[in-house]
């Protein structure tokens, strides 16, 4: 994933609720690789790409109680 993907991933992380924090690869060169990473600063990013692929894909649910 490179930097132009970035904003893409966080709004979709944010939407569904899937934890993470992106950084770049080397954060000398921003526009190059970046990773998603948890709080002890684990590589998830394969983990939340195939989260926000998943929640993507799932159908909004709606309904409605009808007293009778």
């Amino acid at each position: 994933m490179d930097a132009r993907d970035v904003s893409s991933l966080h709004d979709s992380m944010r939407r569904y609720g899937i934890p993470g924090v992106l950084e770049p690869e080397n954060p000398e060169a921003p526009a190059g690789p970046w990773r998603v990473v948890d709080p002890v600063g684990q590589d998830i990013t394969e983990a939340t790409l195939a989260a926000v692929a998943a929640a993507s894909r799932r159908r909004p649910t709606r309904g409605f109680v009808i007293a009778g």
